[in-house]
């Protein structure tokens, strides 16, 4: 029979709904009765014990907030009788590194089909970028863009195109206002997609950007740093840069940049100054001709077995909700035990969402030179946002809100189950780069594509992306697999979630067969034999983070 409630750790005095639970009902958990106040919808918390204004709210072990007023046994907590609150933080003399490595003999002699480099990575895709150092050339970048993508058969075809003809056709007919909008749309897939020139070429992204020049010389800095981990990262096999020549981001400070990640940096790269060519027919056609000759060099590349520590995995969490941090973050965090366990690496972002953990964190760091950077940048960022006029308590958005994340604590305690238990291996700050295996803890914000443009740029090569509410965000050159918290998101919108967890909800599978079974899912897409539906459905999302606050 499946549960109704669950206490996540015994130290809680609130447990979760795991279905809607009607106002008056008794539930019972581990022999004790409650008798519910209120309705207390799905994924939501109501108290196990009265409460007094001040006193503590746990979940997850760990202080999430205070009670406001006065609260019985039975009543939901919410955004009005509940306040952010956290516990501090401070550098700990111990390191508690200790964690329960788990069994990984089912996947020590596995192996992913990747694209092999230079550095000694292995890319988990084969693609050629094409990127702007400044905004002034986005134009031309989707002029490049509109001249090569359907002709060396990478464009994807547009499965709405008829569905326009059809509301047309409609029109012109005579249909008035009402025709058009009870006119159905029937998927008709279109597959004239163009033979591709290059099969060994997984795609040409072309990226923009609103950054490279105004602002304050760090943002150019920060943005080199950002393109040069693009440019080296493993699923990369040459690019394209076009520059104004004018800008604050100048060539020298992008190959600087690119040295600092690779010194030996040896794949194809064309850059092509505007303001030294002059025309602009000579600027594009060189482009062309160059991006062409790039391909047939990355065309010789074909996938090899490659051991399953050379996957870098990025951990991140969008349209979270109650159940986020019950099932897809934890099964994600067993999964990520398992990599470090294999000798891969995995990165967790999104520093405001670590706020209530950090005390945890930062022990768990091998080093106290990492405990120290940590704690610095954590608390560098919340005083920023604090000087803003904001901070991390106003973190959660309405839909984590109305779905059961009602302070920034119950978030942070529950997107931080995506870490697992191994120790924390470096702390990064953003742009750097991913050197050491195990837990990297990468400095970004909360925000879903900058979080996760970051940690791509950081080295990531697969992306488990958690959801409660559902997310179609993609990336350009890394598969992100999205995967929901509930089976009813799943069935929902099939199109753009990948991996269902909402079988721990159901009482269908544990924790670990769930992880075990997204390592598994894993191996598939990083050896090409599995689309991510991000992939499927072009989501290339790219937003490169200025620094400022943003949460």
């Amino acid at each position: 029979m499946k549960q109704k409630v669950l206490k996540v750790n015994p130290a809680d005095n609130v447990l979760v709904a795991l279905q809607d639970l009607e106002a008056g009902s008794v539930v019972s958990y581990n022999g004790t009765d409650y008798t519910l106040k209120e309705k207390i919808p799905a994924k939501h918390k109501f108290t196990t014990t009265p409460l007094q204004k001040g006193d503590k709210i746990t979940m997850y072990g760990v202080l999430v907030g205070k009670a406001q007023s006065d609260l019985e046994t039975g009543v939901r907590i919410s955004t009005e009788n509940v306040k952010h609150a956290a516990n501090g933080y401070a550098l700990s003399p111990e390191r508690r590194t200790g964690w329960h490595i788990p069994d990984i003999n089912k996947w020590k002699e596995r192996t992913f089909m990747g694209y092999p480099r230079a550095d000694g990575s292995v890319g988990t895709g084969n693609y050629w970028l094409v990127i702007p150092l400044v905004f002034c050339e986005n134009r031309n970048v989707e002029v490049l863009k509109n001249a090569m993508l359907k002709e060396l058969g990478y464009a994807k075809p547009d499965k709405y195109a008829s569905f326009m003809q059809q509301l047309i056709k409609v029109q012109q007919e005579g249909g008035d206002i009402q025709q058009i909008t009870e006119t159905s749309w029937t998927a008709e897939e279109d597959t004239t997609t163009g033979k591709r020139i290059f099969p060994n070429v997984d795609g040409i992204k072309f990226l923009t950007h609103e950054g490279g020049c105004g602002g304050i010389r760090q943002d150019a800095q920060t943005l080199c740093g950002l393109l040069a981990g693009y440019i080296t990262h493993s699923n990369v096999a040459g690019a394209t840069v076009l520059s104004l020549g004018c800008q604050n981001a100048q060539i020298s400070m992008l190959q600087d940049e690119i040295n600092k990640r690779d010194p030996h940096f040896a794949k194809p790269l064309y850059i092509l100054d505007q303001q030294q060519t002059g025309s602009e027919p000579l600027l594009i056609t060189n482009a062309i001709k160059q991006t062409f000759a790039g391909l047939m060099q990355a065309n010789k590349v074909s996938r090899q077995p490659a051991p399953l520590s050379k996957l870098t995995i990025g951990l991140e969490c969008g349209g979270s909700d109650g159940f986020s941090g019950i099932s897809a973050n934890p099964a994600i965090g067993y999964t990520s035990d398992l990599l470090v366990a294999l000798g891969g690496s995995v990165i967790l972002a999104e520093f405001p969402e670590l706020c209530g953990v950090e005390q945890e964190m930062s022990d768990r760091c091998n080093s106290a030179e990492d405990a120290n950077r940590f704690i610095d940048l954590m608390r560098t960022y919340a005083l920023r946002a604090e000087e803003a006029g904001s901070g991390f308590d106003m973190n959660p958005s309405p839909g984590n809100i109305k779905d059961g994340l009602i302070t920034d604590a119950i978030k942070s305690a529950g997107a931080a189950k995506k870490a697992g238990s191994s120790p924390v291996a470096a702390v990064l700050d953003y742009p750097e780069k991913v050197q050491r295996p195990g837990l990297n803890l990468l400095c970004t914000p909360g925000n879903d594509v900058e979080s996760t443009t970051a940690e791509v740029g950081s080295g990531a090569n697969i992306v488990l992306f958690t959801t409660g509410l559902g997310t179609p965000t993609g990336n350009p050159i890394a598969p992100v697999l999205k995967l929901s918290s509930s089976t009813k998101l799943f069935q929902h919108m099939p199109e753009i979630i990948d991996i269902n967890t909402g079988t721990i909800i159901d009482g269908e599978e544990t924790i670990e067969e769930a992880g075990q079974r997204i390592l598994d899912y894993v191996i598939e897409v990083a050896s090409g034999n599995i689309p991510a539906k991000s992939v499927v459905n072009g989501q290339d999302d790219f937003i490169p983070w200025k620094r400022g606050v943003s949460l």
